[in-house]
Protein backbone atom coordinates (compact mmCIF):
# COMPACT_ATOMS: atom_id res chain seq x y z
CA UNK A 1 0.00 0.00 0.00
CA UNK A 2 1.40 3.34 -1.34
CA UNK A 3 1.71 5.74 2.04
CA UNK A 4 -0.40 8.86 2.72
CA UNK A 5 0.76 12.22 0.74
CA UNK A 6 3.55 9.97 -1.16
CA UNK A 7 4.83 11.92 -4.33
CA UNK A 8 6.53 8.90 -6.28
CA UNK A 9 6.22 5.52 -5.22
CA UNK A 10 6.98 2.37 -7.15
CA UNK A 11 6.00 -1.08 -6.51
CA UNK A 12 7.25 -4.65 -7.57
CA UNK A 13 9.66 -3.49 -9.99
CA UNK A 14 11.48 -6.27 -12.36
CA UNK A 15 13.90 -5.15 -14.73
CA UNK A 16 16.08 -8.06 -16.17
CA UNK A 17 19.12 -7.62 -18.68
CA UNK A 18 19.41 -10.46 -21.06
CA UNK A 19 18.69 -13.15 -18.02
CA UNK A 20 20.10 -10.95 -15.31
CA UNK A 21 17.89 -9.42 -12.74
CA UNK A 22 19.30 -5.84 -11.94
CA UNK A 23 15.67 -5.47 -10.19
CA UNK A 24 13.65 -8.28 -8.79
CA UNK A 25 10.71 -7.01 -6.95
CA UNK A 26 11.89 -3.52 -5.33
CA UNK A 27 9.66 -0.84 -3.94
CA UNK A 28 9.85 2.73 -3.47
CA UNK A 29 8.58 5.50 -1.61
CA UNK A 30 9.35 9.37 -1.06
CA UNK A 31 7.56 12.26 -0.03
CA UNK A 32 7.77 16.00 -0.82
CA UNK A 33 11.01 17.46 0.88
CA UNK A 34 11.93 14.06 1.78
CA UNK A 35 15.62 12.98 1.26
CA UNK A 36 16.01 9.30 0.51
CA UNK A 37 18.96 7.49 0.47
CA UNK A 38 19.05 4.41 -1.88
CA UNK A 39 22.37 2.11 -0.84
CA UNK A 40 23.73 -1.05 -1.86
CA UNK A 41 26.86 -2.59 -3.06
CA UNK A 42 27.96 -2.02 -6.83
CA UNK A 43 25.51 -4.38 -8.72
CA UNK A 44 23.05 -4.24 -6.61
CA UNK A 45 20.63 -2.54 -9.27
CA UNK A 46 20.48 0.89 -6.94
CA UNK A 47 21.33 3.01 -10.45
CA UNK A 48 18.76 0.76 -12.09
CA UNK A 49 16.31 2.09 -9.82
CA UNK A 50 16.93 5.86 -9.84
CA UNK A 51 16.78 5.16 -14.13
CA UNK A 52 13.62 3.48 -13.49
CA UNK A 53 11.96 5.62 -10.84
CA UNK A 54 13.34 8.92 -13.52
CA UNK A 55 11.85 7.75 -16.63
CA UNK A 56 15.05 6.59 -18.22
CA UNK A 57 14.73 2.87 -18.20
CA UNK A 58 11.15 1.18 -18.90
CA UNK A 59 10.70 -1.77 -16.13
CA UNK A 60 9.81 -4.88 -17.26
CA UNK A 61 6.85 -5.49 -14.59
CA UNK A 62 5.69 -3.19 -12.00
CA UNK A 63 4.56 -0.29 -11.45
CA UNK A 64 5.47 3.81 -10.82
CA UNK A 65 3.18 6.15 -10.23
CA UNK A 66 4.31 9.74 -9.58
CA UNK A 67 1.58 12.32 -8.19
CA UNK A 68 -1.15 10.72 -8.72
CA UNK A 69 0.21 9.27 -12.76
CA UNK A 70 1.14 6.11 -13.46
CA UNK A 71 4.41 6.60 -15.11
CA UNK A 72 4.85 3.06 -16.33
CA UNK A 73 1.76 3.81 -18.78
CA UNK A 74 3.52 7.28 -20.23
CA UNK A 75 5.00 7.35 -23.86
CA UNK A 76 8.43 8.65 -24.55
CA UNK A 77 7.25 11.94 -25.36
CA UNK A 78 5.39 12.16 -21.39
CA UNK A 79 8.22 10.88 -19.90
CA UNK A 80 10.49 13.24 -21.59
CA UNK A 81 8.31 16.08 -20.63
CA UNK A 82 8.92 14.80 -17.14
CA UNK A 83 11.99 14.90 -16.69
CA UNK A 84 12.44 18.58 -18.92
CA UNK A 85 9.97 19.87 -16.60
CA UNK A 86 9.47 18.37 -13.51
CA UNK A 87 12.90 16.36 -12.72
CA UNK A 88 16.55 17.13 -12.02
CA UNK A 89 19.46 15.51 -12.09
CA UNK A 90 23.04 15.35 -10.43
CA UNK A 91 25.56 12.84 -12.13
CA UNK A 92 29.04 11.89 -10.31
CA UNK A 93 30.57 14.05 -13.21
CA UNK A 94 28.32 16.72 -13.09
CA UNK A 95 28.05 16.29 -16.88
CA UNK A 96 28.20 19.92 -17.81
CA UNK A 97 28.96 21.04 -21.68
CA UNK A 98 32.37 21.98 -21.96
CA UNK A 99 31.51 24.60 -24.44
CA UNK A 100 29.33 27.15 -22.43
CA UNK A 101 29.80 28.64 -19.73
CA UNK A 102 28.84 27.95 -15.90
CA UNK A 103 25.71 29.81 -16.19
CA UNK A 104 24.96 29.14 -19.43
CA UNK A 105 25.09 25.53 -18.37
CA UNK A 106 22.62 25.98 -15.35
CA UNK A 107 20.11 27.70 -17.54
CA UNK A 108 20.18 25.07 -20.23
CA UNK A 109 17.12 23.47 -18.53
CA UNK A 110 15.38 26.59 -19.10
CA UNK A 111 16.26 27.48 -22.25
CA UNK A 112 15.03 24.02 -24.08
CA UNK A 113 12.23 24.82 -22.13
CA UNK A 114 11.38 28.04 -24.36
CA UNK A 115 12.41 30.71 -21.42
CA UNK A 116 13.91 33.57 -23.05
CA UNK A 117 17.90 33.83 -22.36
CA UNK A 118 17.90 36.64 -20.02
CA UNK A 119 15.05 35.73 -17.75
CA UNK A 120 16.77 32.27 -17.72
CA UNK A 121 20.09 33.52 -16.84
CA UNK A 122 18.90 35.20 -14.07
CA UNK A 123 17.32 32.40 -12.09
CA UNK A 124 20.43 30.17 -12.78
CA UNK A 125 22.40 33.47 -11.28
CA UNK A 126 19.98 33.22 -8.24
CA UNK A 127 20.47 28.96 -7.89
CA UNK A 128 24.22 29.76 -7.97
CA UNK A 129 24.37 32.51 -5.96
CA UNK A 130 22.23 30.02 -3.19
CA UNK A 131 25.57 27.13 -4.10
CA UNK A 132 27.98 30.10 -3.90
CA UNK A 133 29.12 29.62 -7.35
CA UNK A 134 27.83 32.71 -8.88
CA UNK A 135 31.30 34.42 -9.22
CA UNK A 136 32.29 31.75 -11.70
CA UNK A 137 28.99 32.22 -14.08
CA UNK A 138 31.16 33.42 -17.05
CA UNK A 139 33.44 30.23 -16.85
CA UNK A 140 33.48 27.30 -18.53
CA UNK A 141 33.42 23.83 -16.75
CA UNK A 142 37.35 23.42 -17.56
CA UNK A 143 38.50 26.44 -15.78
CA UNK A 144 36.03 25.49 -12.64
CA UNK A 145 37.78 22.80 -9.74
CA UNK A 146 36.18 19.38 -9.68
CA UNK A 147 34.05 20.46 -6.34
CA UNK A 148 32.62 24.19 -8.32
CA UNK A 149 31.71 22.28 -11.21
CA UNK A 150 29.52 20.02 -9.05
CA UNK A 151 28.05 22.71 -7.19
CA UNK A 152 27.16 24.23 -10.63
CA UNK A 153 25.64 20.82 -11.62
CA UNK A 154 23.28 21.03 -8.88
CA UNK A 155 22.28 24.58 -9.67
CA UNK A 156 21.43 23.54 -12.59
CA UNK A 157 19.61 20.72 -11.30
CA UNK A 158 17.46 23.00 -9.27
CA UNK A 159 17.28 25.81 -11.81
CA UNK A 160 13.41 24.61 -12.90
CA UNK A 161 12.01 23.90 -9.41
CA UNK A 162 11.77 20.52 -10.04
CA UNK A 163 9.29 18.20 -7.59
CA UNK A 164 12.00 15.43 -7.55
CA UNK A 165 16.16 15.60 -8.29
CA UNK A 166 17.59 12.44 -8.53
CA UNK A 167 21.27 12.53 -7.58
CA UNK A 168 23.57 9.32 -8.88
CA UNK A 169 26.67 9.34 -6.55
CA UNK A 170 27.04 13.12 -6.46
CA UNK A 171 29.82 13.23 -4.72
CA UNK A 172 31.68 10.32 -6.00
CA UNK A 173 34.82 12.38 -7.62
CA UNK A 174 35.42 14.61 -5.04
CA UNK A 175 37.24 14.58 -1.97
CA UNK A 176 35.86 14.42 1.61
CA UNK A 177 35.45 18.24 1.78
CA UNK A 178 34.22 18.83 -1.76
CA UNK A 179 31.78 16.28 -0.70
CA UNK A 180 30.35 17.35 2.38
CA UNK A 181 30.06 20.96 0.99
CA UNK A 182 28.06 19.90 -1.85
CA UNK A 183 25.57 17.29 0.09
CA UNK A 184 24.98 20.10 2.86
CA UNK A 185 24.08 22.46 0.09
CA UNK A 186 22.07 20.30 -2.19
CA UNK A 187 19.68 19.32 0.69
CA UNK A 188 19.67 22.55 2.28
CA UNK A 189 17.90 23.59 -1.13
CA UNK A 190 15.91 20.92 -2.00
CA UNK A 191 14.15 21.14 1.12
CA UNK A 192 13.91 25.00 1.34
CA UNK A 193 12.27 24.70 -2.25
CA UNK A 194 10.20 21.35 -1.10
CA UNK A 195 12.10 19.09 -3.11
CA UNK A 196 11.98 15.23 -2.45
CA UNK A 197 15.26 13.48 -3.36
CA UNK A 198 16.21 10.46 -4.74
CA UNK A 199 19.92 10.09 -3.38
CA UNK A 200 22.15 7.10 -4.97
CA UNK A 201 25.20 6.55 -2.63
CA UNK A 202 27.57 3.57 -1.23
CA UNK A 203 29.11 6.39 1.05
CA UNK A 204 27.50 6.23 4.43
CA UNK A 205 28.23 9.51 5.63
CA UNK A 206 26.60 10.77 2.24
CA UNK A 207 23.63 8.36 3.17
CA UNK A 208 23.65 10.51 6.90
CA UNK A 209 22.34 13.51 4.79
CA UNK A 210 18.75 11.59 3.85
CA UNK A 211 15.85 11.12 6.30
CA UNK A 212 15.44 7.85 6.02
CA UNK A 213 17.76 4.89 3.87
CA UNK A 214 16.99 2.23 0.98
CA UNK A 215 18.67 -0.91 0.83
CA UNK A 216 18.94 -2.34 -2.76
CA UNK A 217 20.42 -6.04 -2.83
CA UNK A 218 20.30 -8.50 -5.30
CA UNK A 219 17.21 -6.28 -6.86
CA UNK A 220 15.40 -6.73 -3.95
CA UNK A 221 14.86 -3.17 -1.78
CA UNK A 222 14.58 -2.81 2.58
CA UNK A 223 13.68 0.10 3.79
CA UNK A 224 15.64 0.20 6.94
CA UNK A 225 13.17 2.55 9.17
CA UNK A 226 10.80 -0.23 8.64
CA UNK A 227 13.17 -3.22 9.79
CA UNK A 228 13.07 -3.68 13.99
Amino acid sequence: MTPAGTLLSATGLRKAYGTTYALDGADFSIHPGEVVAVMGPSGSGKSTLLHCLAGIVTPDSGTITYAGRELTAMNDTERSALRRGEFGFVFQFGRLVPELTCVENVALPLRLAGVKRKEAERAALHRMEQLQVDDLARKRPGEVSGGQGQRVAVARSLVTDPRVIFADEPTGALDSLNGELVMQLLTESARAANSAVVLVTHETRVAAYSDREIVVRDGRSRDMERIV
